[in-house]
């Protein structure tokens, strides 16, 4: 069966103040939709530099990704920009909301720019709300929110244009274990019931409890690929 992502032979390096610093070392994998695949390893080992070549946010120094059918290492800066928008969701630990929108529009934002007809762009934006349950809540801008509904805010409106890609870099560090608990369950639930590959990057070891698949990484290369044992269905959205 064919990967919905994949990774070959992927090196990354950076040069700052002329050190050299090599973030990924000819990293390969595949990841598969419809589960949650967690990327775990400590600060500066390479994770968020992976996550950010799966998506086409940078390109590799050497190596391919395919992601859905399209080889994003071959693509242009503006046809890596129109894939993403077309094919990808974001969710980043500082959630990124305007402060002066309420959690409706806040969702709706993407599909405004996908030129999507209001009426309809307010409909989803409702429905991914409601699949986060804050629906009750759309009325409130994110002074008026928690942390933990800050970042479902900001899930919602990375589901709102219906990604085959989900990508969350840290979605937790920012939230206590009770609301970061939360977060990562729901993303396995989206996962799940959307169909999306879900890849996520964290430090935090309390996650592996909850992902289908745990990549384990350290010093720029992959080193462990598992499936936790006690990794238990979820109930659906």
């Amino acid at each position: 069966m064919e990967a919905n992502l994949s990774a070959r032979m992927l090196s990354k390096s950076y040069t700052v103040q002329n050190i050299r610093t090599d973030a990924l070392r000819d990293v390969s994998l595949d990841l598969w939709a419809g589960e949650l695949s967690l990327i775990i390893g400590p600060s500066g080992c390479g994770k968020s530099t992976l996550l950010s070549l799966m998506s086409g946010l940078s390109r590799p120094d050497s190596g391919t990704v395919y992601a859905a059918g399209v080889e994003l290492s071959a693509l242009s800066d503006a046809e890596r920009d129109a894939f993403r928008l077309a094919h990808c969701g974001f969710v980043f630990q500082g959630f990124n909301l305007f402060p002066a929108l309420t959690a409706l529009e806040q969702v709706q934002i993407p599909l405004d720019y996908l030129k999507v007809p209001q009426d309809r762009a307010a409909r989803r934006a409702a429905e991914a709300l409601d699949m986060v349950g804050l629906w009750h809540r759309r009325h409130l801008r994110p002074a008026e929110l928690s942390g933990g509904e800050k970042q479902r805010v900001a899930i919602a409106r990375a589901l709102v244009k219906r990604p085959s890609l989900l990508f969350a870099d840290e979605p937790t560090s920012a939230l206590d274990s009770t609301n970061g608990g939360t977060v990562t369950d729901l993303l396995r639930r989206i996962a799940h019931a959307t169909g999306a590959v879900v890849a996520c990057v964290s430090h935090d070891p309390r996650l592996i409890a909850r992902a289908d698949r745990v990549l384990e990484m350290e010093d720029g290369r992959l080193l462990r690929d598992r499936r936790p044992a006690h990794s238990e269905p979820m109930e659906p959205l």
